[in-house]
């Protein structure tokens, strides 16, 4: 999918990636401030909402706060 960024918490997938912590006030921080273009060097906009799935899932998935989960990297595809 061109211009989408995807989530790659097994850190498996080829070309550049960007780190993110998987909670969503670090999504709309790095959203707000263009980050992802920048980061992948892209020349445009892109689109985050897969990111966006992932991290409400890993977030609905803790049973307590903080539980411990990493950073998970996501790269563009």
């Amino acid at each position: 999918m061109d211009g989408a960024v995807v989530p790659d918490p097994r850190r498996r997938l080829p070309g550049r990636g960007a780190w993110l912590h998987p909670v969503p006030e670090c999504l709309d921080r790095a959203e707000r401030r263009s980050a992802f273009p920048r980061a992948f060097r892209a020349g445009g906009p892109l689109d985050t909402a897969r990111v966006r799935v992932h991290i409400d899932t890993v977030n609905g998935a803790r049973e307590t706060p903080g539980s411990g989960i990493e950073g998970s990297k996501v790269d563009p595809s």
